[in-house]
């Protein structure tokens, strides 16, 4: 059985944890917050039984799968004889280097150091670690117990073993994964979701359309369960907009310069769905 360390209980590393275990992986979720640790557990508690409650899992298979998250503040203590480690902290370079020089020294020399970034390649942290062949990007998507999708992406040192380690466990898991064999920035699914939003962003700076209507447009035209600007609300405007503003001081490229309204939105504190307001009001 795979024995997965999981570091970072936010929304993601969470949910991380939460569908391993449904598919009778044992997790240790770590943070250095026990109240962030608690809100985990609740969340993913709140989650698991409202598919107790439609009939999708039975009450025993619930509490088997929570019961298999156990979580800890010491990061020793939850990589201790991991085969596999996924970090999934907040998307900051020098946060997520320093978890990665922690792992090197914790982590058994075997195990595959993953991480969930969705914007930095592996090669920007990997480099802190002895054995850079042991890491690799796994992307999930939010939120993790219903998206299907892992994008692994291999960095220039990161093995084949890895490689292969890696889809093996987004498949135990649960997931699909894709894999994507040269490094880039935005990997394969928000490189094109950045290409199509930059433009409905560009038809609102022009005045070409009123953002409800682009939405409606696309909703109804392309088929995508959301337009671009709810999706913006509900995945977090502050998100969308240094998500681009990576890209454009990483590229140079103007084609990915946040948009004038989408930086306005989000220096007033208009958020999307979290603050109650952003393109719409909720």
């Amino acid at each position: 059985m795979t024995t997965l360390a999981v570091i970072g209980a936010g929304s993601m590393g969470a949910q991380i944890a939460q569908q391993a275990a449904l598919h009778g992986i044992e997790v240790r979720l770590q943070d250095k917050s026990p109240e962030q640790l608690q809100r985990a557990a609740d969340s993913n508690r709140g989650h698991v039984m409202r598919r107790v409650e439609r009939g999708k899992l039975s009450q025993p298979e619930a509490e088997k799968a929570l019961s298999r998250v156990q979580t800890t503040a010491d990061l020793a203590d939850a990589v201790a004889g991991a085969d596999f480690v996924i970090e999934a902290v907040f998307e900051d370079l020098q946060l997520k280097r320093g978890v990665f020089a922690e792992l090197d020294g914790s982590a058994p020399p075997d195990t595959v150091l993953a991480s969930n970034s969705s914007t930095m390649g592996i090669s920007k942290i990997a480099d802190v670690v002895a054995k850079p062949e042991r890491c690799v990007n796994m992307h999930f998507f939010f939120p993790v117990l219903v998206m299907d999708l892992v994008e692994v992406v291999r960095g220039p040192r990161t093995s084949d073993e890895t490689v292969e380690r890696a889809m093996a466990m987004a498949k135990e898991m649960g997931r699909t994964a894709v894999l994507i064999n040269k490094e880039i920035d935005g990997f394969i699914v928000n490189r094109i979701l950045h290409a199509a939003t930059q433009e409905a962003y560009r038809l609102l700076d022009a005045g070409v359309a009123r953002f409800e209507d682009i939405d409606t447009a696309v909703e109804k035209g392309l088929n995508w369960p959301m337009g671009p600007f709810r999706l913006g609300d509900f995945s977090g405007l502050d998100v969308t907009y240094n998500a681009r503003l990576h890209m454009f001081k990483t590229t140079g490229d103007e084609r990915f310069r946040p948009s004038p309204q989408l930086e306005a939105k989000v220096k007033a504190g208009k958020l999307g769905r979290k603050t109650k307001e952003g393109w719409y009001t909720y």
